[in-house]
């Protein structure tokens, strides 16, 4: 069921109607299929279809968003995701943007981990390096596109090359967090920002009682869980226990949490060092978040766990915390962004995210993707596919795919 939007301000730039969750769902297994790249990637895809296409929100709303998201632990490009989902159809539509977004590759991994010999060479194909080199084009588009609206100023212009240069330098949790920490604190002392146009308000999905039990929860269960696996030992509560704190503890996702699961999984010895290995090369070559690769760890796990149960076991518990962190937070946030000093504090948190998705171009998305002269004529000419041509990201992949079939190995 389709619900009419609240009446926007006068001034502001009126919103389509909120979707049903049917529609978030396909919107979003779309977007699952055909999103390589990784978390950085990910926000790009997200904003060319639901700023720039949908017009779901404006692009300082997105950014907002994204500062909230990268400034929590977890999975950001997910949480981004779920919070779309909740503005547009609810808890519904949340539940609905998180099983499109993640099932395609959860899949992928639980039937690699299952035997499929063919995926053992996918990671290491001509298709898979075409998508990487596309995602190249899709994290330039999206830095060139924020970095317009977002940094239209010199001070906002040297909030991002700092905070870039701070990534670079310090290439850990703490370099990320510490970059967002001084674009904030900047744009809060120094940056003056002029009276803007009022904005039709997000609909946060919850009231601010919902989020404070959300919040609670999250909290009981990071304390409860190690508790509870210390209490009764026991191979699946000790897994769910340890998978629930690496979704909640790491901030960044993707690649960072993999040495946790690592160490939670492999010295236990519920998972082979190469097992492990083995499937870290195949969650490179699938769309989606890299958490999904829980899915993959799960179903290799022994009794109780294993088997497609377990991958879609593990799979929740990594991803729950950061679900319940965003989902409990947005109630408040909506009305936090609103006041003058939180939006001076967002302009330079905004322009810090800039100079991290900057960084993040260079390293590990550049880096990975582009080793010879033909990687950089196919990520130059996807870049202008996606940027001057305005083509759907998804003909752009499948040209991705085809031209990294033909490039010299």
């Amino acid at each position: 069921m389709v619900e009419s939007a609240a009446p926007s301000p006068p001034g502001a730039a009126p919103q389509p109607p909120r979707s049903g969750a049917l529609e978030v769902l396909r919107i979003f297994l779309r977007l699952g299929l055909t999103s390589f790249g990784g978390p950085v990637a990910h926000l790009g895809y997200f904003r060319q279809e639901f700023v720039e296409r949908r017009h779901w929100l404006d692009e300082r709303a997105y950014a907002d968003l994204v500062a909230l998201c990268q400034f929590l632990p977890g999975p950001a490009s997910s949480q981004v995701g779920i919070a779309l989902g909740l503005q547009r159809a609810g808890v519904l539509g949340a539940l609905a943007a998180w099983l499109g977004f993640t099932l395609p590759s959860a899949v992928a991994l639980i039937l690699f981990a299952c035997g499929v010999a063919e995926s053992a060479a996918l990671a290491a194909s001509g298709a898979v390096h075409g998508l990487k080199v596309v995602a190249v084009a899709v994290v330039a588009q999206a830095v060139w596109g924020m970095a317009r609206s977002l940094c239209p100023d010199r001070l906002r212009a040297g909030i991002a090359f700092a905070a870039a240069l701070l990534v670079l330098a310090v290439p850990t949790t703490a370099g990320q967090v510490g970059a967002i920490v001084l674009g904030g604190l900047v744009g809060r002392w120094a940056l003056r920002l002029a009276p803007s146009a009022p904005t039709a308000p997000a609909h946060p999905g919850l009231g601010r009682r919902a989020g404070a039990v959300l919040l609670g929860v999250f909290a009981l269960l990071l304390v409860g869980l190690p508790l509870l696996a210390a209490a009764w030992p026991a191979t699946g509560l000790a897994a769910v226990a340890a998978f629930y704190q690496a979704g909640a503890l790491v901030f960044g996702g993707g690649h960072v949490v993999l040495p946790l699961l690592q160490a939670g999984v492999v010295p236990p010895g519920w998972v082979s060092h190469d097992a492990f290995l083995a499937g870290y090369g195949a969650a490179q070559a699938v769309p989606g978040p890299l958490f999904s690769f829980a899915a993959y760890l799960g179903t290799l796990m022994p009794p109780p766990l294993g088997g497609w149960p377990g991958g879609l076991g593990l799979l929740a518990a990594i991803f729950l915390p950061g679900a319940l962190l965003v989902l409990g937070a947005l109630p408040f946030w909506e009305a936090m962004r609103r006041r003058p000093g939180m939006q001076r504090t967002l302009g330079g948190l905004n322009a810090a995210v800039v100079g991290i998705l900057g960084a993040a171009l260079y390293d590990p998305v550049w880096t990975s993707a582009i080793h010879s002269k033909a990687d950089f004529a196919l990520a130059l000419a996807a870049f202008g596919l996606l940027l001057h041509a305005r083509l759907s990201p998804v003909w752009v992949v499948a040209l991705a795919v085809l031209a990294g079939t033909l490039l010299p190995g």
